[in-house]
């Protein structure tokens, strides 16, 4: 098991919860409405990648073959380019070009996707 992918899978998630508890409790009383959902967005596909990463590790450990890890490190990088992104365009209005870096992160996403499907297909057959 992928000891680096668990870890960063279990910090992603922590950060996820702790974000959006941030999010509900604090910036509701900061943020509009449209930089509130902005924010959300993030906190909502920080949370389902950080237990893909965890997957990715779990699935590491029975399936041999290198891109299931790939997939857990290509949801980290979609994480920090998607929602990083979204957080700072969230919180720092001024800052809008930031809004390039959100469609790269989810391109990280989908080859992570892919990665852990090839990665399955091609370690169970």
């Amino acid at each position: 098991m992928s000891r680096s992918l668990l870890l960063t899978g279990s910090i992603c998630g922590g950060l996820a919860v702790a974000f959006g508890a941030f999010g509900a409790h604090t910036l509701r009383e900061i943020l509009d409405e449209e930089q509130l959902r902005i924010y959300h967005t993030g906190v909502e596909y920080q949370f389902y990648h950080s237990l893909a990463i965890l997957a990715a590790a779990i699935l590491s450990e029975r399936l041999a073959g290198k891109w299931i890890r790939i997939s857990g490190w290509l949801f980290f990088t979609g994480i920090i380019f998607f929602s990083g992104s979204l957080y700072v365009l969230a919180l720092i209005s001024t800052l809008s070009y930031f809004g390039i870096l959100t469609p790269i992160g989810g391109l990280f996403f989908l080859a992570g996707w892919t990665a852990l499907a090839a990665g399955t297909y091609t370690a169970v057959k």
